[in-house]
């Protein structure tokens, strides 16, 4: 009897051993089957820097470019505005003496058709008014001293952006055409030549500038344009210097 009762408590004492074992293999190899997956290893706060930088940078060059295309992506220009130029009215009434230069004072306007962001055909027109000092002189008995003179152009060229920002701009400007002289239109009876005025006609002109210009918006601008203007009266050169200011307004798009 006592023997029996032993043989039962040895058996039950073998199975909880044995459940104990199984529960206690079980909980040691569940954490390995419940192992997260690897992750990338963390960016350092330097590395993150440099992405927030690289970011606001691409963001601001996309910002750029998109004003950019805004200013000068528009088909045509056209401006109006006033000038100065220093011109040499005539050689002089008597052999070797040349009249000193006039400061003379012009309306331009004209309008530029561009064929992409940069390069664009401008065609000019002008007008320039001074008064010449002719001096007292035996032939007008000093009745004529400062004789009003004028000057017409219109012409033709190529303009090329070559700095381009959303606010400015700088270009290359060379013109040529045709111009008109007037130096008779104040001289009473006495004729252009008997002053040392250049004779009244047509001869051509060419003109150089570099324009500047400062964009308000980007249909209008405000623009001054530093000139060298040449012109061809009395069958002699004149090299003159000059400046013009003018609004600008564009549109229509390319």
């Amino acid at each position: 009897m006592f023997s029996s009762r032993h043989s039962v408590l040895l058996l039950v004492l073998f199975v909880f051993a044995t459940l104990a074992s199984q529960a206690q293999n079980s909980s040691s190899s569940a954490p390995a089957e419940q192992q997260p997956t690897a992750q990338a290893p963390a960016q350092s706060p330097t590395q993150s820097s440099l992405s927030v930088q690289a970011r606001i940078k691409a963001r601001r060059e996309q910002r750029r470019a998109a004003a950019i295309h805004d200013v000068y992506t528009h088909l045509y220009e056209t401006y109006i505005g006033a000038g100065y130029l220093r011109f040499h009215p005539g050689d002089g009434a008597r052999e070797g003496y040349g009249l000193q230069r006039v400061n003379e004072y012009a309306w331009d306007v004209g309008v530029t058709r561009y064929f992409d962001q940069k390069l664009g055909v401008t065609l000019d027109g002008r007008g320039t008014y001074g008064t010449a000092y002719v001096g007292p002189n035996e032939v007008t008995n000093s009745a004529i001293t400062h004789p009003a003179i004028s000057q017409y152009a219109v012409m033709i060229g190529p303009t090329y952006r070559f700095i381009l920002q959303p606010k400015y701009s700088v270009s290359g400007r060379v013109l040529a055409g045709a111009a008109y002289g007037s130096f008779s239109s104040d001289t009473g009876s006495f004729t252009p030549a008997s002053l040392g005025l250049y004779p009244d006609g047509v001869g051509f002109a060419v003109n150089a500038s570099i324009p500047i210009e400062y964009n308000l918006t980007p249909e209008v601008g405000l623009r001054a344009a530093p000139e060298y203007f040449l012109t061809n009266f009395g069958s002699t050169i004149q090299n003159n210097l000059g400046v013009t200011g003018s609004i600008v307004v564009r549109w229509g798009k390319q």
